[in-house]
């Protein structure tokens, strides 16, 4: 009698036991899954407020053709950042040409989806057309500064050139585009290009 009391407390504290092993087992991977939920969250939620922040800059502006003027401003002086640089400054060439590239993206993706379709609406096509050709000369100034050795001797020659086209550029749109489409809208049109302008940068930031 004695030995089946001895087997049978064994055998609740064996029982116990590996009960308790698969509470604290299953324990340890609800909390490592909470931890990577936790984290995947946390990710998510920093991404949109870095997006936040990003478009905050130009969506303070006020309008959209202010919002896009801050934004050349913005592009500009990365490009005198560069200019800034020596042949040996490789590592902060190549991240700052990756940021111009981030930066002009971001800005042609709203000009490209919300702009120049209005301009289009407004029997200004051939505008349009011209602005997007300019475009495509931005991917390939980009392509060609990505591919050029950042120690070469020629590449602040080409940055400089690439400015040059980007201010000439931008100039056209403030001084001309942008204050003829805003005069032959409406307040409300008005509106809703600034509100879409900030969606397009907000996706794009």
């Amino acid at each position: 009698m004695a030995t089946r009391t001895s087997n049978s407390r064994s055998s609740r504290s064996n029982t116990s036991s590996s009960s308790n092993r698969s509470a604290f087992q299953w324990g340890s991977a609800g909390a490592i899954a909470s931890a990577a939920i936790g984290g995947a969250m946390f990710a998510v939620a920093a991404n949109l407020g870095r997006k936040a922040a990003m478009q905050g800059l130009s969506a303070a502006a006020g309008n959209w053709a202010d919002s896009l003027t801050a934004e050349h401003k913005a592009v500009l002086l990365m490009f005198d950042k560069m200019l800034d640089t020596e042949d040996n400054q490789t590592k902060r060439r190549a991240l700052l040409l990756l940021q111009l590239g981030h930066a002009l993206d971001k800005h042609a993706y709203a000009e490209e989806h919300v702009i120049y379709p209005c301009l289009r609406e407004s029997n200004d096509e051939s505008v349009a057309e011209l602005l997007e050709t300019e475009h495509g000369e931005v991917k390939t100034y980009l392509h060609r500064l990505a591919n050029m050795p950042k120690d070469s001797p020629e590449w602040i020659g080409l940055v400089q050139e690439f400015r040059d086209a980007v201010a000439a550029h931008a100039r056209m749109e403030e001084d001309e585009v942008f204050p003829q489409l805003r005069a032959e809208i409406d307040e409300a049109l008005d509106k809703r290009i600034t509100r879409e302008v900030n969606k397009a940068g907000f996706m794009m930031a």
